[in-house]
């Protein structure tokens, strides 16, 4: 080809890609303006709510004076006073965090049973793959607040119900990575095992385990700290944990209550982060 020809060529491409660009940019529009309508999304009332919600956030601001900061849970102004529960609410803290730590491992091993028969490459046949997807897709659908209304009705308020619930969602979501990790591994381990007489679990165990066992703890870690937020959560239904003393400082207009929980969830969480970081570097051997 000449280079005139190649130049035309080279226009007519990029116009075509422009082109496209411009239907999906079009399209993506229509979609946004169709769920704005959809969804009631009102412009104007949200930038009326923001004064508002300004306010409110104001209100939550503790009252702290420099003089007395450090001093007794008795004097108004200090960090003490701020915290004055502090012992109670670490202990709720740690019941969500425990309540996290099982569903996570629950869900964790669950996962595990479902996501070798969910995975393309490895489910024994057609029949056993589909009905593990669907059922993986059936845990996760419902959120875990929608289980666990359900389960604080049938096993009472407390935490049992918020580690069923949390469990169940995790199971889904868990699975669903654990599954696209499995299908995405060299299949040359797993002939050889086949190869040389292994049966489908000592090939997985053996060929497939191996190699997305990193992957799967760096998703088990992130889906501990996804569930420090939702057993918060949760608790707003009965299902144990700090989230029912939260719900209980919000409805009772409790400001420096809320302020004061919301920054140790915080805290919480950042901690969790900060070991999960620290124990994937030493799983994988890489230092900090």
């Amino acid at each position: 080809m000449t280079p005139a020809a190649i130049e035309q060529a080279f226009l007519a491409r990029r116009r075509e890609r422009r082109r496209a660009s411009a239907m999906a940019a079009a399209i993506l529009l229509a979609a946004m303006l169709v769920s704005a309508w959809v969804s009631e999304f009102n412009p104007v009332a949200l930038i009326e709510g923001l004064p508002r919600a300004s306010v409110y956030f104001h209100k939550l601001l503790p009252t702290l004076h420099g003089p007395v900061l450090f001093a007794g849970t008795k004097t108004e102004g200090s960090l003490a006073f701020w915290f004055y529960r502090l012992d109670s609410w670490a202990w709720l803290l740690f019941e969500t965090s425990q309540i996290a730590l099982l569903a996570t491992l629950g869900g964790g091993v669950m996962a595990c049973v479902f996501c070798f028969l969910a995975a393309a490459n490895l489910a024994p046949n057609r029949a056993t793959y589909i009905a593990c997807r669907r059922v993986l897709e059936l845990f996760r659908t419902v959120p875990d607040i929608v289980y666990a209304l359900i389960l604080v009705w049938a096993f009472g308020v407390g935490p049992p119900a918020g580690i069923m619930a949390i469990g169940l969602h995790t199971t889904g979501a868990l699975g669903k990575l654990f599954a696209e990790a499995a299908e995405n591994v060299d299949m040359r381990p797993w002939d050889a095992v086949r190869a040389t007489g292994g049966n489908w679990v000592q090939a997985v165990r053996y060929a497939v385990l191996p190699q997305v066992l990193p992957n799967m703890l760096s998703y088990m870690l992130l889906r501990f700290e996804i569930n420090v937020r939702a057993a918060t959560v949760i608790g707003f239904v009965g299902a144990g944990g700090i989230g029912q003393e939260l719900y209980a400082v919000i409805s009772q207009n409790y400001y420096e209550e809320i302020s004061a929980i919301v920054v140790l969830v915080i805290l919480t969480v950042s901690c969790i982060d900060l070991f999960s970081e620290a124990l994937r570097n030493r799983v994988i051997g890489r230092r900090a």
